[in-house]
C-alpha cells in the first residue's frame, strides 16, 4: 500500500476542502440549547442567551457569510422573535393536547411527543431562513429530521396551532403554505409535482388552508394545489388538484377477504 499516493489522491478528489463539519455539530448544540432555553423549566434564560449568542457567533465564523449586516444585529433581531415563536409554540402544544386522546398532560406534549420536537425546531429555523442566514436553518431542521422522522423545510409557512400526530414519515417542502388549525398525521407529504432545477424560484408546494385534517400516507402535490378550508384528505389519497372548501377527499381501494374452512 502506497500510503502518500492514497493521501494525495484522496486530497485531490475532495471538491469542498473548506467543508468544515464542526458547523454541523455546534448548529446542533446551538438547536439543543435554545430547545432547553425555551422549555426547560431548570433552565436559566438570561445566562443561555448570552451562551447562544457567542455559539451563533461562531456558526456565523464557520459558515463564511457574506452578510449584508453584521452577526450582532442578526442576532439582535432573531432573540427579538423569540417570544412570539414561544407563544406560537406553547399553541401548537395545546393543539396536540386539545386533538389527541391519548396525550395525558401538557408536560408530556413538550417532553415526548416527536411532532412537537420537529415544529419547533422549524419554527426556530424558519425566522433564520427569513433573515437569509444559509446552511444553520437547514442543518436545525435536518437534526430535528433525523430525531423525529419528520422533514419540514424551514422555508414553509406554517401557520398557528398545527398538530402533526405521530409524525414518522411527514414531508413539509420549502415553499408550503399551511394556515391556522391544521392536522395532519403519519406519512403525509406536502410535495411537488415536477423537480427540476430551474423550478427553484417558483412555488412547487401546495397550500393548505385552515381547519384542514390530512390522514395518514396521503400525499398532495403541486404549488398551485389549494386544500379549502374545513376540508378532510383521507388516508392514502394522491391529490394533484385543489380541492374545495368543507370537502372530504378519500380512496377507495378494493379489500378482498378470503376466510378459510373450517378444519
Amino acid at each position: 500500500m502506497d500510503k502518500e499516493k492514497i493521501i494525495a489522491e484522496l486530497n485531490r478528489h475532495k471538491k469542498l476542502p473548506y467543508l468544515d463539519f464542526r458547523l454541523k455539530q455546534e448548529t446542533e448544540d446551538f438547536t439543543d440549547t435554545l430547545f432547553y432555553t425555551l422549555f426547560d423549566a431548570n433552565t436559566p434564560v438570561a445566562v443561555n442567551l448570552e451562551l447562544l449568542e457567542k455559539q451563533f457567533n461562531r456558526l456565523m465564523d464557520m459558515a463564511c457569510l457574506e452578510l449584508e449586516r453584521p452577526s450582532n444585529e442578526l442576532w439582535d433581531n432573531y432573540v427579538s422573535h423569540l417570544p412570539e415563536i414561544l407563544e406560537k409554540l406553547n399553541l401548537d402544544a395545546e393543539a396536540i393536547l386539545n386533538c389527541d386522546p391519548a396525550s395525558l398532560s401538557i408536560q408530556e406534549i413538550y417532553m415526548a411527543y416527536p411532532g412537537f420536537y420537529a415544529i419547533s425546531i422549524y419554527r426556530l429555523a424558519h425566522e433564520l431562513y427569513k433573515q437569509n442566514v444559509p446552511l444553520v436553518p437547514r442543518l436545525m431542521t435536518e437534526y430535528a429530521h433525523r430525531q423525529t422522522g419528520v422533514d419540514i423545510n424551514p422555508g414553509a409557512q406554517i401557520g398557528k396551532s398545527f398538530f402533526i400526530d405521530h409524525a414518522t414519515g411527514v414531508v413539509i417542502g420549502e415553499t408550503a403554505i399551511i394556515h391556522d388549525n391544521v392536522k395532519i398525521y403519519q406519512g403525509v407529504t406536502l410535495g411537488a409535482l415536477y423537480v427540476a432545477k430551474n423550478l427553484e424560484k417558483t412555488k412547487r408546494h401546495p397550500t393548505i388552508m385552515s381547519n384542514v385534517t390530512i390522514y395518514a400516507n396521503a400525499t398532495i402535490l403541486g404549488g398551485n394545489t389549494v386544500v379549502g378550508e374545513n376540508s378532510i384528505i383521507g388516508g392514502n389519497a394522491w391529490v394533484t388538484a385543489s380541492v374545495p372548501p368543507n370537502s372530504t377527499v378519500f380512496h377507495t381501494p378494493e379489500i378482498k377477504i378470503k376466510t378459510a374452512p373450517n378444519v
